[in-house]
């Protein structure tokens, strides 16, 4: 199985496929579909769009990704880390503004699996992920505060960014409406006892229907989904935004965010799924499914799609071993859809809240998060700790930008440091008998060492090289050198006019490849002098030792 392969993990599937395969993918399909049902709802009031919206997210996204994608088991569809950065882009520029953004994330999506960018993955720190990712579960967690304790808020009061939310809640908790809190503790406490009871059946369905009887015979003031949106059980039809230069310009930068986000969550989705399954996916492949997936989505009335971690375990742990299960679960969605969606009316807000209080807290991975706080390098529990609170504060992408800005400088900082250029000590073994393990070092003669890779962080190093009135030759030991950049080999060429105005001859010894190659296109080889690059120390003494001599003739 070729990693990088652009061909859909389905076909590939399919050559062995069997009967007893089929029947085990549509049981885990059923599965999946009831455990998607609430969330894809409560998801999509959490992205501030009507409850259906969800579903046909999960319908055209789930089957066009599981149909076309480079996973066996990826489940696909609306996920949390969408539900911050979505309600935004529909708070500014309406649904017409998140299709459009929507579609321009698809088309990245695509070009990103076209060109092979599916590696370029690991180059994102795993402390930015774990950062970002606890952000949206507190953002989560924030945005929910209102429907669990049944808050109501004047009219015109802004909660677009999540310290607009924070100042609401805090200025209106006098409006608590105990009943909700009932509804929502009681519907909480059903998510966290029912696993320990049953795992075929998800603590979330039965949240819902405890929720939905508890306020339907009781006759408690509580809010449903039914009071505050129109549930339609229509199945998702096409549509095609207004396209136009502005309104493209408007939203690139949010279908910029969505794309990255999608990649990210999408890909370590199936990294986690090939360790569960001992497989390999088809980053690249996966990739063009998510833009496909969620230019359909976008299409047909959805939003932002990608890998579901949760619904993609689940669907491992009932059997499912290829895309026909997450085919399987978007069709049982369509008649979920179809027969019980009028129902969803029923449902209570707090209920939907408590639903995605267990969503924030799955993703928020405090563990993790404190145990990078405990033992990684100051480096990067800044970075961490950076993303996360600005992902709070301010928005996703400013996190991420700023997170890989000050990772990016924080590296920098610690390969320079790891960078040493150090001064052989003088040895004559005339004068000094028992140097041991010393090399003798012809008169005249200087040798510097250096380790760890040549680039502009640590230039200052090389101009920093001082020399004496009598040397005349300086040996500079590259094996330990892995790579250099141009702003080293400017240096380099700085530091040998210096020597060339003071009589000094500058020799190499082992230098590697890439440093070798760069000196080469560069024109300082030719600059030196291919005689004065030596293979070995040893080589290089000898050959210094010669300058000197023929210098004194």
């Amino acid at each position: 199985m070729h990693p990088d392969k652009i061909k859909p993990m389905l076909f590939s599937t399919m050559k062995h496929y069997n009967g007893k395969q089929f029947a085990t993918d549509v049981i885990s399909g059923i599965i999946v579909a009831i455990i998607a049902l609430p969330l894809s709802i409560a998801l999509a009031l959490a992205s501030g769009v009507r409850p259906e919206e969800g579903l046909y997210t999960a319908i055209v996204a789930g089957f066009i990704i599981s149909f076309l994608g480079g996973s066996r088991v990826q489940i696909a569809g609306p996920t949390a880390a969408f539900a911050t950065i979505v309600a935004g882009i529909v708070a500014r520029s309406g649904m017409e503004g998140l299709m459009l953004a929507t579609i321009i994330a698809g088309i990245l999506l695509i070009l990103m699996g076209v060109f092979r960018l599916g590696g370029l993955i690991k180059f994102i720190p795993y402390t930015i992920t774990t950062g970002f990712t606890a952000g949206i579960a507190v953002t989560i967690l924030i945005g929910q505060l209102k429907d669990f304790f049944g808050l109501t808020y004047p009219e015109g009061t802004v909660t677009i960014e999540t310290m607009e939310k924070v100042e609401a809640v805090v200025k209106n908790f006098g409006s608590i409406n105990l009943y909700a809190l009932l509804v929502g503790a009681i519907s909480l406490a059903i998510l966290i006892v029912w696993p320990k009871i049953s795992d075929k059946i998800p603590g979330s369905l039965i949240a819902v229907i405890v929720g939905i009887l508890i306020v339907r015979f009781s006759g408690i003031p509580v809010n449903t989904i039914g009071n505050l949106y129109i549930i339609s059980n229509q199945l998702p039809t096409f549509h095609m935004p207004q396209l136009s230069f502005n309104a493209i310009r408007s939203v690139a930068s949010d279908g910029f965010t969505i794309a990255i986000l999608a990649a990210i969550e999408s890909l370590l989705s199936c990294v986690v799924a090939d360790s569960m399954i001992n497989s390999h996916h088809r980053s690249n492949m996966e990739l063009i499914a998510q833009g496909f997936g969620n230019i359909g989505s976008a299409l047909f009335g959805g939003i932002p799609a990608t890998g579901a971690i949760a619904r993609t375990a689940a669907n491992i742990k009932n059997g499912g071993r290829t895309p026909v299960a997450g085919i399987v679960h978007s069709i049982v969605l369509v008649l979920v859809l179809v027969i019980l969606m009028p129902y969803a009316a029923l449902i209570p807000m707090p209920t939907i809240a408590a639903i995605l209080f267990i969503v924030a807290y799955n993703m928020c991975q405090w563990r993790t998060f404190v145990h990078l706080c405990k033992t990684a390098p100051k480096s990067d529990i800044i970075v961490l700790v950076t993303t996360f609170v600005l992902t709070v504060a301010f928005d996703l992408v400013i996190a991420i930008e700023i997170g890989m800005a000050l990772a990016l400088i924080l590296f920098m900082k610690r390969m320079s440091d790891e960078t040493q250029i150090t001064g052989w000590k003088a040895y004559d073994p005339e004068e000094d008998p028992d140097g041991m393990n010393l090399k003798p070092i012809p008169k005249n003669v200087r040798v510097y060492e250096i380790s760890g890779p040549m680039f502009f962080g640590a230039t200052e190093q090389i101009a920093a090289i001082d020399f004496s009135e009598h040397t005349r030759v300086i040996i500079m030991r590259m094996r330990g050198v892995p790579a250099v950049d141009a702003s080293a080999m400017h240096t380099l060429e700085e530091f040998n006019k210096r020597c060339k105005n003071a009589g000094i001859q500058l020799v190499f010894s082992h230098v590697n490849e890439q440093p070798m190659t760069a000196m080469k296109k560069s024109g300082f080889v030719d600059l030196i002098g291919k005689d004065n690059f030596r293979p070995h120390i040893d080589d290089a003494i000898e050959w210094a030792g010669k300058l000197v001599t023929e210098e004194k003739k």
